[in-house]
């Protein structure tokens, strides 16, 4: 079983942020990066978020910098940790810009990749940017086709959809990877649905432990009755961690323990089924944190 993470310090809504992220930076962002590589995470990820309406600033904050970017300057510090998009917003964009974009990040990072998608969910970014917030679903479906034929392996893609149409236009560099893992985000019936049938692997959201069972029947069910074959990754978010005996309260709902005890706990999401999990670990500096970091690498992973 994999074991990635969505990154500290680029996003900082208050669901999960902690007090030392506000005032860390791209320094962090490197240390922490590196450490993972180092520990063996299969992934890295940024979110995506083009901007915060005052309404939602409080709880969600403004700090969340763009996946693109930040993934791009991450790879040139690190060797072998894949770099996910967690989500990408990708109706908020055209297909060729979206593909221009992460064609280039593959390459530059030698095919490390993984395109995670999703549809969003706050409206005023769909209304300021001129996209259709209620239609988003249908958006995602056809941004997902053109985006299999504009990440693909021709110079000169082509789709024809009812919102997008291209051909003769050539983009290179071209990815590294063929095809460039897709991962579905969300858990709703209509997410769940397409990452069943139009992706490479599923990104819940939110599911807690008890409902990701059904969750992954449902998505088997879908691919068997559509016919849909080949590799397909199951991820799970964690509970929050702590390897070890905090001396500090990091919250009821944190995992704690030893190296058998945590990995026995998250070997269960390996029995319902799940390929993939991404883990976020309690802390109160980057210091803890990437001594976190290495001590899951070295102890909790092998157990896994």
């Amino acid at each position: 079983m994999r074991y990635g993470m969505q990154l500290p310090v680029q996003s900082q809504s208050t669901l999960y942020a902690e007090a030392w992220e506000a005032e860390a930076g791209p320094e962090d962002l490197l240390e922490i990066a590196r450490a993972a590589d180092r520990a063996g995470f299969d992934y890295l990820a940024g979110c995506d978020h083009v901007g915060i309406p005052r309404r939602l600033a409080a709880a969600m904050s403004t700090v969340w910098y763009d996946p693109v970017a930040t993934l791009a300057f991450l790879a040139a510090a690190t060797e072998h940790v894949r770099l996910l998009s967690h989500v990408a917003i990708v109706g908020l964009r055209h297909p060729l810009l979206t593909a221009k974009q992460y064609a280039t990040l593959d390459h530059l990072s030698s095919g490390r990749l993984i395109l995670g998608i999703g549809a969003g969910h706050v409206q005023e970014e769909f209304e300021a940017l001129g996209v259709d917030f209620r239609g988003r679903g249908a958006v995602l479906d056809e941004c997902v086709d053109a985006l299999r034929a504009a990440l693909g392996p021709e110079e000169f893609p082509e789709h024809h959809g009812k919102l997008y149409a291209f051909e003769g236009l050539g983009q290179r560099p071209r990815p590294v990877q063929d095809p460039v893992p897709l991962w579905v985000g969300g858990s709703s019936p209509a997410a769940v649905r397409r990452a069943a049938l139009k992706g490479d692997g599923w990104l819940p959201q939110g599911d807690p432990r008890d409902r990701l069972p059904a969750q992954i029947a449902r998505i088997r069910e879908l691919r068997e009755q559509a016919g849909v074959r080949g590799p397909f990754t199951v991820g799970a978010i964690t509970e929050p961690l702590y390897a070890g005996t905090p001396r500090w309260d990091v919250g009821r709902r944190t995992l704690t323990g030893g190296p058998q005890e945590l990995a026995e706990s998250l070997r269960a999401y390996r029995a319902m089924g799940v390929h993939q999990i991404q883990v976020r670990f309690r802390s109160r500096s980057r210091t803890e944190l990437t001594d976190q970091i290495a001590a899951f690498g070295a102890e909790v992973a092998p157990e896994l």
